[in-house]
């Protein structure tokens, strides 16, 4: 008898641990009879859990925009832009600046705006300077929000079923500690779940816009070297320069060479000179040989 107590007490959360299977199984079936009450009419209306999430989301839109502007004096038009931040209630999140030499000067700020003033900042963009593009994105996570409402819902009635097995439910450790491990996974589910609303909340009431702002190009721009002409000229000197120098670099082979032929010349004029003159001079004729005659 008594052992047939232990048997029926041992059996006990073994069918709750089952039972708590069956319930994690038919989750998804709970969320689908749960989100629908039939009428006398046998027409499915909507649950007023249901109602209420897609009240609370409405139209959840995440708006991204980007904008290219022309501007006098690029300190200016950061300062416009941060001006028209504060008007719409927003704030400059991120700013990028590029300049540099021969080169025209740019920035990019990363404005966060308020939804519901999204577009009083594309209608402020004109008095900052010429508007040469403007892109805008919209992403609708309604539909999303929704949908991760429903599963943390039903998430809750889960933890709050296994809670009660939890308290009214006793039998061997090993049980009880399977048990807890799925509350602890669920209870993770749904902090991740919530965390998920929460940043679609966040992205849908806080919009970004990207301002990039650029320095008008100059009608002639003073850099050498851009026109035809003069890179002909500019040729032709260097040119005049590169033989200038290589003849300037051939002196220390000239002057040597110049000198040893100055001498050889010296040389032959004193010697070689005075001895073909002699040979070219006619022997004279012998006067005593022709009276003898």
């Amino acid at each position: 008898m008594i052992a047939r107590q232990n048997e029926a007490a041992g059996a006990a959360p073994a069918r709750a641990f089952v039972t708590l299977s069956k319930a994690a199984a038919d989750e998804k079936q709970v969320a689908s009879e749960a989100a629908f009450a039939a009428t006398g009419t046998g027409t499915a209306m909507p649950a007023a859990s249901t109602v209420s999430f897609a009240t609370t989301a409405g139209a959840m839109i995440i708006r991204t925009g980007t904008a290219g502007i022309e501007v006098d004096s690029l300190d200016t038009a950061i300062a416009r832009v941060r001006t028209l931040a504060l008007r719409v209630n927003g704030f400059v999140a991120n700013t990028t600046v590029q300049g540099g030499r021969d080169q025209l000067r740019s920035a990019s700020l990363e404005l966060k705006i308020p939804s519901e003033r999204f577009d009083d900042a594309l209608a402020g963009l004109s008095p900052i300077g010429k508007v040469e593009s403007v892109n805008v994105s919209a992403e609708d996570v309604g539909e999303e929000y929704v949908d991760i409402a429903a599963r943390v819902e039903n998430a809750h009635r889960l933890e709050a079923r296994i809670i009660d097995l939890l308290a009214n439910r006793t039998g061997k450790l090993q049980d009880v500690l399977s048990v807890e491990h799925e509350l602890a996974r669920v209870r993770e589910e749904i902090e991740r779940y919530e965390g998920r609303m929460r940043y679609l909340k966040t992205r849908a009431s806080v919009s970004t816009l990207t301002i990039a702002v650029h320095e008008r190009a100059p009608v002639i721009v003073p850099v050498a070297g851009d026109g035809p002409i003069f890179m002909a000229f500019r040729q032709a000197w260097e040119n005049f320069i590169g033989v200038v120098a290589g003849f300037v670099a051939s002196l220390g082979i000239l002057i040597p060479l110049g000198a040893l032929v100055f001498v050889a010349w010296l040389g032959v004029r004193r010697r070689v000179v005075p001895a073909l003159r002699q040979l070219a001079r006619p022997e004279p004729t012998s006067t005593t040989g022709a009276s003898g005659d």
